[in-house]
Order: structure tokens, then C-alpha cells, then sequence
């Protein structure tokens, strides 16, 4: 499960106010995906990318068990880390984050007659509550057990129907030809390159905002949310392209000024 990976997330974590600060484990999962999101592309991606952590740790004077301790850490507990991490960020007291719905999103579905929408890693629902104020029978998914309790409940105190489910993008059942519009905000999109023009409708639409490559010059982000210019045309190439962009702007998750990639592409009919 790798919905969403590190952008910030020490900082994120650090200023969440009533939160407890991390463990030992949770330190060193955040010190490893500090590392690995800072390394060119082609060592992100390699199957071999714990060993080479492993020769990074031992440049750096670690122990042999030391560096065993870690590399097992991230191995068996990188899962549960990675959903505890997210769990404090998107349930925080004061968000470090746009809570309200993506401006991108908004823009694209003006006059567009509301259908089923799925919007994946969904997290505490700021798009999808929006959706469902806006008529649209909406689904939403993620890992992050806590966010999605939080969705559920801001939803019912709003008085509109979401259905909120706990699971990650290799549980949930996409199907086939079954929404007409999947929101795909900060998170993996690559995985779903087959999946989300089958599972459109004919004429359904994905909505997608992420990062930019140029916005890792300045910071490290989580490889999964970067993507490089005008990759995410060819990554969906069934769909038509509505628009394509690659604007300075906001970014929801960091709230800094870089560049971004949003798509906005839809399913032909016929």
C-alpha cells in the first residue's frame, strides 16, 4: 500500500499540535523515505533500493545490527507506518493542508451533470463531501482508518450521503464501466493507468492534481505523487484530453507555490 508517500511528513508531523511526537520506529520509516526521495528516479523505482539504503546507513557509521534493525523496520512495518503517519496529518486539530476541496477539481466538473464518482485516498473527504453537496453519488477510499472515520462523521453532520470505505488501491474493486468521474488528488496514479479508463464510463471523466518534477528541487516528495512533464497524457492515453497543465501554483499538500500536473480527461462514448 503506497497511496500517498513522503511529502514533508516530519514537518507535517512535527507541527501537528496535540499529537504525540514519533517513535523510534516511526523515525527511523520517516529517516528512510527522507532518504529515498531525495535519490534520482531510477533508484527510487529499483527493486534493489534497500540495499542501497544499506550501504548509505553503513557510510554513515551504522552497525551491522543497527542497520539490520532499520532495513527489517521498513520491511515488515512500512504499511502500518505509512497509514499511522497519514492518520495524524490528515486528522490534525490545525491542518497543515487544504481542507477545502481542490480547486482544479471544482473548475473541471462546472456544468457537468453529477453521476457516480470515486474518489480515491479520499483521506478526511474534503473532496468527496464536496461532491456530495454537489449531487454527486460518491464513494471514497483509503487506508487511513482515522481520516476516513472523520469523513464519515463530517458528512453526517452535513446531512449527505458518502460511502467511506477503509481500504488501499490493491483491495478496492474499481470494476468496469462503473463511475463517471474518478479523483485521483495527491496520490499514485501510475498503478491505475489500465484501471481507471476501464472502470469510466463511456464519457466519464478522471480528474488528477499532483507534482510536478521541477517541484522536487526544492524539497523532497514521494516519488509516486511526481510525475514528469506531459507523462500524464501518455499514461492515460485511452482517455481524450479536456485539458492538460502544468501551472505554478498552491499545492494542497505543502501549501507552497511549485509546479504542478493536472489532467482532466475523458472516456469517449462509442
Amino acid at each position: 500500500m503506497r497511496i500517498r508517500l513522503l511529502f514533508l511528513a516530519m514537518i507535517l508531523w512535527a507541527h501537528a499540535p496535540g499529537q504525540q511526537p514519533p517513535t523510534a520506529e516511526q523515525q527511523r520509516y520517516e529517516r528512510f523515505r527522507a532518504w529515498v526521495n531525495v535519490q534520482p528516479v531510477d533508484v527510487q523505482r529499483s527493486p534493489g533500493v534497500l540495499e542501497k539504503y544499506r550501504g548509505y546507513l553503513r557510510a554513515q557509521g551504522a552497525s551491522d545490527k543497527d542497520i539490520d534493525s532499520q532495513i527489517r523496520i521498513i520491511e515488515t512495518q512500512s504499511q502500518r507506518l505509512e497509514i499511522e503517519r497519514w492518520n495524524t496529518i490528515l486528522t490534525s486539530d490545525q491542518p497543515r493542508f487544504n481542507t477545502k476541496p481542490n480547486a482544479f477539481l471544482v473548475e473541471m466538473l462546472r456544468g457537468r451533470q453529477p453521476g457516480k464518482a470515486l474518489d480515491v485516498g479520499m483521506g478526511q473527504g474534503r473532496n468527496a463531501i464536496w461532491l456530495a453537496q454537489a449531487g454527486w453519488d460518491v464513494t471514497g477510499f483509503d487506508p487511513a482508518e482515522r481520516a476516513v472515520a472523520l469523513a464519515r462523521q463530517t458528512a453526517e453532520k452535513l446531512g449527505v450521503r458518502l460511502t467511506a470505505e477503509v481500504k488501499g488501491m490493491e483491495d478496492f474493486n474499481f470494476g468496469e464501466s462503473r463511475w463517471d468521474l474518478i479523483v485521483l488528488s495527491y496520490v499514485g496514479a501510475r498503478e491505475l493507468s489500465d484501471i481507471v479508463p476501464r472502470s469510466l464510463r463511456p464519457g466519464g471523466v478522471l480528474v488528477l492534481e499532483a507534482f510536478h518534477r521541477d517541484a522536487t528541487k526544492g524539497c523532497p516528495i514521494g516519488g509516486a505523487v511526481v510525475f514528469d512533464p506531459a507523462e500524464l497524457p501518455s499514461l492515460f492515453k485511452p482517455l481524450r484530453v479536456v485539458r492538460y497543465q502544468e501551472p505554478l501554483q498552491i499545492a494542497d499538500f505543502g501549501l507552497e507555490r511549485v509546479h504542478l500536473v493536472q489532467l482532466c480527461a475523458e472516456k469517449p462514448v462509442g
